[in-house]
């Protein structure tokens, strides 16, 4: 247990930060999978939807700082490549 007050401050905020790192990340990598499924089952209506939902979900991903900018550019780019190429 922390003895000085700054550094209780300190574990309640690491508790926060924890919690919304795992939020955004989670729901960020559920949504990649999910345009991922639906390019799979070569369903185009369903991936772009699901990729309209993706990029939002990496973006704000990437504004908290789950994500660098770099990589979310990376998930988006990747993700709208496979969506772009189906029939």
């Amino acid at each position: 247990m922390p003895n000085m007050k700054n550094a209780e401050k300190r574990v309640l905020v690491n508790i926060k930060k924890e919690e919304n790192n795992n939020r955004y990340g989670a729901s960020m990598k559920s949504s990649i999978k999910k345009v991922e499924k639906a390019v799979a089952s070569k369903d185009k209506k369903e991936a772009t939807a699901c990729l309209k939902v993706a990029v939002k979900t990496i973006d704000k991903a990437a504004k908290n700082g789950v994500t660098s900018k770099n990589t979310a550019a990376r998930n988006k780019s990747r993700l709208t490549k496979k969506v772009n190429e189906m029939e």
